[in-house]
């Protein structure tokens, strides 16, 4: 009996080990970076658990900017992506990356010399998604600008560039009670009814928990885009949802379970749909009015009074290619630093695109505070600047 009893105490000073084992393991697990963390828990099972916890709890948006143009075979957010993933600290389920449209497309041949160098979006777009994790869904964009936050912290100020190589990817890990969904539709030329099932299928019908949508159109110098672009909006246009976004030079990935071969002159729509309880949002829009300092700051207070929690949010700016210095008479980056001032540690992101989507609206758990007004608004703009916020819901 005293062996049996021996024995006992054995194991339960090992089980005991074992268990602070797992503390101590997942404390030193926690300042890994994803990759290597996914490497630690190849060593043992014990590893293993400890590295799905802590994976688990790592439900921050993480992004990767590239601002800084050097003389690379390959785009600089390609470079960046490259260099920066060995360092991120989430396991992107979700990727949204924008770069711009001049050097990514690869326009930039200089006439002097002959070798130019020419970039072809579409390998761009291969290389980049290489970096990627396999399961994960990707919607690359390609603009003629770029709003981006330099990394390393929330609180960057966030630049308007309106020229030259720049990009950003947002990288969303799995987060719960959140559901973000990637979708596409093109025109179809065959069928001049929009199919509405579509939409069940990319969550954005008989979904009560739909609390954003962000919207892309791409060929909008189409014949019928617009129109098309209208049939897509309208049925969206609720008082429970946020729509915001733009018109885009063209869209490179589209990862998603089912992607359908689409005609390459079709004109289209593009986006995210991010559904949740715990979503809160809001968005206004800076009519071609806003043209100084003042009245930028006036539609952030406006933003700013709705209230959304700023922890674990992130923020999007879709402006016209016609607004940035040249509508601020030569002041650089106004919308972005009226931003910043508003909302000190808000991540911001977004483009200068062709042409606007959004309208003010504010939606937190059920209810909406405040409605534009009773008549649906027309959501498409030109000259015009939408800022949205977008809370992901509050993490531990």
């Amino acid at each position: 009996g005293e062996e049996a009893a021996a024995a006992m105490e054995t194991d339960a000073r090992g089980a005991a080990v074992l268990g602070g084992l797992a503390e101590v393991v997942e404390r030193v697990l926690g300042f890994l970076p994803t990759k290597a963390l996914l490497r630690a828990a190849c060593v043992c099972r014990l590893w293993r658990e400890c590295a799905r916890r802590t994976l688990r709890a790592r439900q921050r948006l993480a992004w990767v900017s590239a601002l800084e143009a050097g003389a690379g075979e390959s785009h600089a957010l390609v470079r960046a992506l490259a260099h920066e993933l060995e360092k991120v600290h989430v396991l992107p389920q979700t990727v949204l990356y924008i770069a711009d449209a001049e050097t990514f497309s690869g326009h930039e041949e200089c006439h002097e010399q002959k070798k130019a160098r020419k970039r072809n979006s579409k390998e761009t777009a291969i290389e980049l998604e290489k970096l990627l994790p396999k399961r994960c869904q990707v919607l690359g964009l390609v603009t003629p600008g770029i709003v981006v936050t330099p990394m390393g912290s929330s609180s960057n100020r966030p630049q308007e560039i309106e020229e030259g190589e720049a990009g950003f990817a947002l990288l969303f890990p799995k987060i719960d009670g959140v559901k973000i969904q990637t979708f596409h539709f093109f025109k179809d030329l065959k069928n001049r009814v929009f199919d509405e099932n579509k939409f069940s299928e990319a969550g954005l019908k008989n979904n009560p928990d739909l609390r954003v949508v962000l919207l892309f159109g791409y060929n909008s110098w189409k014949s019928g885009a617009t129109r098309f672009l209208h049939q897509i909006v309208n049925p969206l246009n609720e008082k429970s949802i946020i729509l915001a976004g733009g018109q885009v030079e063209s869209f490179t990935s589209l990862i998603s379970e089912h992607t359908s071969a689409q005609p390459s002159d079709a004109c289209g729509v593009v986006g995210l749909a991010f559904s949740g309880p715990q979503i809160q949002s809001a968005t206004v829009l800076l009519d071609q009015d806003v043209a100084d300092e003042r009245t930028a700051e006036a539609a952030m207070q406006r933003l700013k009074a709705a209230n959304i929690p700023e922890r674990n949010t992130v923020g999007f700016m879709f402006a016209c290619v016609g607004r940035g210095y040249r509508h601020y008479k030569t002041k650089r980056n106004m919308e972005a630093d009226a931003f910043r001032k508003f909302f000190p540690n808000v991540p911001l992101f977004g483009f200068f695109g062709h042409g606007e989507i959004g309208c003010d609206r504010i939606v937190t758990g059920n209810f909406v505070l405040r409605e534009c007004n009773d008549i649906k608004e027309d959501l498409l703009h030109g000259y015009t600047t939408v800022m949205t916020l977008i809370h992901l819901g509050s993490t531990k």
